[in-house]
């Protein structure tokens, strides 16, 4: 389950107290969800300088995205394991910060296997990503996951609120049953499929853009590695839009949840009336059942080769007609 930034900063200090840091964290969230702020005030806390000046304490070393093409490439890999090598200036803990982390390239991912499964004594390594989803499944077996959640008071966004009227109307005009299941999950994939679209146009117009800009004057293998990265940009975001998607399917079911604990539903406020209705006809563990069926939907969708409307269909019936 996701958390809010303070809350996992807490967890990382108590089991820094503890002794139990782990050596390697993937902190995940989208744009606005405090990944960055996360990784500085930790830095800071365990050293002992202020959140601004992280970076440039001596036994913290980071790399980012510098090339035209905002891949990591693997001569910044092998320069960061150069420098967690050395030895502490201060005699203690020493960090290493991979900042947008999923724009690794595979060869430079390989690399860094080694120093990711057994990094130098007193070195915890920091990988920040908005798309874990594109990380190799052997970087993500390695690091301690730390997903966290988007401000609360984050405006839904288009797609967002169509998924919301999705499901208002499900309830409104539907019965929990076969074919109301079915009927939710054929809106929720032509959603998806709209998404899609607009997602790919908005990336063939701004391939063709620098495509255009650059082909005279560059190296054409380095118009093909543009295309690969535009490609792959793009399958990330509409992942991103499809993973928030879901967070609306899960927010729902959050939301009945907290009023079955006499608290108020806060996270899908256009719903509320109909999580209210289904609070009083489900049980916690039923209401909790579901939010456990769109986690497993979640999962099953990020396996590699899967059919997604089949996923979504199976889930959804889980969900909300059981």
């Amino acid at each position: 389950m996701s958390l809010a930034a303070p809350a996992a900063l807490s967890l990382l200090l108590q089991a820094h107290e503890q002794k139990r840091l782990a050596h390697a964290y993937l902190i995940t969230g989208a744009q606005g969800s405090g990944k960055r702020m996360l990784t500085l005030e930790l830095c800071a806390k365990i050293l002992g300088c202020p959140p601004q000046a992280a970076l440039s304490h001596p036994d913290v070393h980071s790399i980012a995205p510098e090339s035209k093409s905002r891949k990591l490439l693997i001569e910044q890999l092998r320069g960061l394991e150069g420098e967690l090598r050395m030895r502490s200036s201060r005699g203690g803990h020493k960090f290493g910060i991979i900042f947008e982390a999923d724009r690794l390239q595979p060869q430079a991912a390989n690399a860094f296997l080694k120093t990711l499964e057994e990094p130098p004594p007193n070195t915890h390594l920091l990988l920040l990503s908005e798309h874990p989803e594109q990380l190799l499944e052997t970087i993500l077996s390695r690091c301690v996951e730390i997903p966290l959640r988007p401000p609360e008071e984050r405006a839904l966004g288009p797609s967002e609120e169509a998924a919301a009227q999705i499901i208002t109307a499900f309830f409104a005009t539907r019965k929990p049953d076969l074919q109301g299941g079915l009927w939710m999950a054929q809106q929720l994939q032509a959603l998806l499929a709209e998404t899609k679209e607009h997602i790919h146009k908005e990336a063939a117009d701004a391939f063709k853009a620098e495509e255009k800009q650059y082909k005279q004057t560059v190296d054409p293998k380095w118009l093909e590695q543009l295309e690969e990265t535009h490609a792959a940009r793009t399958e990330a975001l509409y992942i991103g839009e499809r993973n928030r998607l879901l967070e609306v399917l899960e927010a729902f079911w959050t939301d009945v949840l907290l009023l079955q604990n006499a608290q108020p539903a806060r996270h899908l406020p256009i719903c509320a009336e109909h999580a209210a209705q289904v609070c009083r006809q489900l049980t916690a563990n039923e209401a909790l059942n579901r939010v456990q069926a769109i986690t497993k939907m979640r999962e099953h969708l990020g396996m590699t080769g899967v059919n997604e409307p089949l996923a979504l269909e199976h889930g959804i019936l889980y969900a909300f007609a059981p």
